[in-house]
């Protein structure tokens, strides 16, 4: 699938003809540059390997400094494989947000979500807590209740909903349309959320 790598500005809000408020992503996708090209016949699949976002060089491995300068091109942040391109490309071609991207399209937003550390069964799968607030219950109230049978399986099974890690995974959010593409700031109005923080990256598949 075509996409580009972009980063999460910020969210804002979109009215449409009728007067209807769309709550919008703002995405600054690209310029990304093309450094890698991998063919059939050599990787045994075909793919284009973009780069985006500007990294010291200093802070940057000299295997990689050696990538990139092949690309002709400065030390990026992030590299992403996208298969699937409809054009054909070199080591250091530049996409835009408009090369890729229009008015109407429909694109899959993968991102990182916000990590929320150890979360407990309310928050995490918006349980309601167990009992009310009287009858003598002093520390129950966000409590899972009962997880398991007792002397037979004598143990609880996988899967069952309980606290731990919440956020920080790899979430992917499908069919958002594209209202508004700003060529001249290389910036991309989506309809709807985007998984993770603002200033994180986010890979746009069209």
């Amino acid at each position: 699938m075509s996409g580009i790598i972009g980063k999460k500005i910020g969210m804002t809000t979109i009215y449409n003809a009728e007067g209807k408020a769309i709550p919008c992503t703002l995405i600054e996708a690209g310029p990304c540059v093309v450094t890698h090209v991998r063919t059939k016949e050599r990787d045994g699949y075909t793919a284009v390997q973009l780069a985006f976002g500007e990294r010291k060089e200093k802070n940057t491995s000299k295997p990689l400094l050696g990538h990139f300068k092949k690309a002709n091109t400065t030390p990026k942040r992030k590299l992403i494989e996208f298969k699937e391109f409809e054009q054909e490309f070199t080591l250091g071609d530049v996409l835009t947000a408009a090369d890729v991207l229009a008015e109407g399209d429909f694109v899959d937003a993968t991102g990182t979500s916000k990590g929320r550390g150890f979360q407990g069964v309310v928050k995490r799968h918006g349980f309601q807590g167990v009992g009310g607030a009287t009858h003598g219950q002093h520390n129950r109230l966000r409590h899972p209740g009962s997880i398991g049978a007792c002397s037979f399986p004598s143990r609880v099974f996988k899967g069952i909903r309980m606290g731990g890690r919440m956020g920080n995974d790899r979430v992917t959010i499908q069919n958002l349309k594209v209202v508004k593409v700003y060529p001249e700031q290389n910036l991309v109005v989506v309809s709807g959320n985007i998984p993770g923080a603002k200033n994180s990256f986010v890979t746009l598949h069209k």
